[in-house]
This record gives structure tokens, sequence and C-alpha cells, in this order.
């Protein structure tokens, strides 16, 4: 059985408060809910971090390396946008990654556009709500 770890990054905690109109209505636990439900569907093991702070993503992206993680699925929110130091955790841990955006970052802000974590990632799924984790996590346990 595949574990795959579900990282997200900042304000995705506040989700069905923040931005109703960008980011849906829908609350954190609901996304969390469907993401357990998708694990036992797919036949993966699944484990869900949420942070607020860089060096904790970076942390639990480095913890995956030896912690049995098969693949992550990462939603780095505004960190998608600045942070070189998430980019080089994914690509130094070397596992199968996918990038997630509930939102389509390429119709918002242009600065929201560029995807630095992105760039250590295999597969993308943007703008499709929470079901964009449903393909992220299908894809890994598909993936060979």
């Amino acid at each position: 059985m595949r574990k795959i770890l579900i990282i997200n990054g900042p304000n995705i905690n506040m989700l069905g408060i923040r931005e109703p109109k960008i980011y849906g209505k829908q609350n954190y636990q609901t996304l969390i809910s469907s993401i357990n439900a998708w694990a036992n569907e797919l036949g993966c093991e699944v484990e869900c971090f949420q942070s607020n702070h860089e060096g904790d993503i970076v942390d639990r992206i480095q913890k995956a390396y030896s912690d049995g993680t098969y693949g992550i699925v990462i939603n780095p929110a505004a960190y998608t946008h600045t942070s070189v130091a998430i980019l080089d955790a994914l690509k130094a841990v070397g596992l199968p990654a996918v990038e997630i955006h509930i939102s389509d970052i390429n119709e918002r802000e242009a600065f929201r556009h560029i995807s630095y974590a992105g760039l250590a990632c295999e597969e993308h799924y943007i703008g499709l709500g929470f079901e964009g984790y449903k393909k992220g996590m299908e894809y890994l346990v598909n993936r060979d």
C-alpha cells in the first residue's frame, strides 16, 4: 500500500472562511474528510499535514524521505510563488510530487503565475477545487 503525504500550506486551514468566491464554501475539515475517503477508495495510506510556516513544511518534506512516504501531493498555497526552500526540499528528497491548487492560479494576479514548487512536480492539477487532490492521489497510486 502506497503512503501519500498531503501537504497544505498557509491559510488552507481557513477554507470556507477565506475568500469563498475564489476557494469555495467548503471548509478544511471537509477537504480532509474527502481526502480520507478517496484514500479508502484508492487503497492507499494518506497523511495530511498543514502549516502556515515555511520551515515546518520543509521539515515535513525532508522527513518524508525516510518515513515510508511514496509520494507527495502538495498545495504550497502562497509559498508556491515565493519559496525556493520548498522547491529545494522537494528536489532533495526525490520523491514523486504533484502540485495542487484549488483556484486557477493562471487566471489570477500575475505574481501567482510563477510556481517554484511546481518545478519539482511531475504533475499539476490547477483550478479543479478539491477534486485536484483526488487526481493527484490517483496519479501517485497509478504511477509506474
